[in-house]
């Protein structure tokens, strides 16, 4: 018995043609291994990770309001006096509340904006922190003549000097801290006091 080289079935033998598929049987052959189809590669599920989107304006706004108010909350509760205003004195007058804490720009909110109580609130805490920070430098500048007069002498008090130095230097960032505190302040609408200074007033 002799199987078809082409398609494999049985051939009796002595016959020249295959009965199934009309192969020339030449030669006797084994049956034919059946071809399996090439398979086919899975595509890999790739898993994305989701895309944050980036905070909106109001949101970055709200995020620094919430760690603005836990800082203020630690340095002492301050009165809020927002209900006082109007709301169109607050919408009208944010931008130049904002200016009363650029240091010596306090002068614009005071003199442009003298008829709104909202931004002559915030101009009295600018002028406040202004004024705070010019009496600042002027004993920084005293202490360390002071300090530099003694260490000329040589006593070695160098290490003195310079913890003095860093004190003064960190007294500067909490000037910079509060008035980052009054412009989130007034870019919110609010009237709320200053840690430390926001008692004081100067402007009436």
């Amino acid at each position: 018995m002799a199987f078809c080289g082409n398609c494999g079935n049985k051939v009796e033998d002595n016959v020249k043609f295959c009965p199934s598929c009309g192969n020339v049987m030449n030669t006797t052959a084994t049956p034919a291994e059946p071809v399996q189809p090439p398979v086919e590669p899975q595509p890999q599920q790739v898993y994305e990770q989701p895309v944050q989107p980036e905070p909106t304006a109001e949101e970055k706004l709200q995020q620094a309001t919430t760690a603005v108010d836990n800082f203020a909350q630690k340095l002492g509760n301050t009165a809020d006096s927002t209900a006082q205003f109007s709301k169109e004195d607050i919408e009208q007058n944010k931008v130049m509340s904002v200016l009363a804490y650029f240091g010596f720009l306090v002068i614009v909110p005071i003199v442009a904006a003298k008829n709104s109580p909202f931004a002559r609130f915030h101009s009295n805490q600018g002028l406040v922190l202004f004024l705070g920070m010019i009496a600042w430098i002027i004993a920084d500048s005293i202490a360390s003549a002071i300090l530099r007069a003694i260490l000329w002498k040589g006593l070695g008090l160098w290490s003195i000097y310079s913890l003095c130095t860093t004190v003064l230097d960190i007294c500067y960032l909490v000037f910079t801290i509060l008035a980052i505190i009054g412009i989130i302040n007034a870019l919110n609408g609010r009237a709320k006091d200053l840690p430390l200074i926001g008692k004081f007033r100067i402007l009436k």
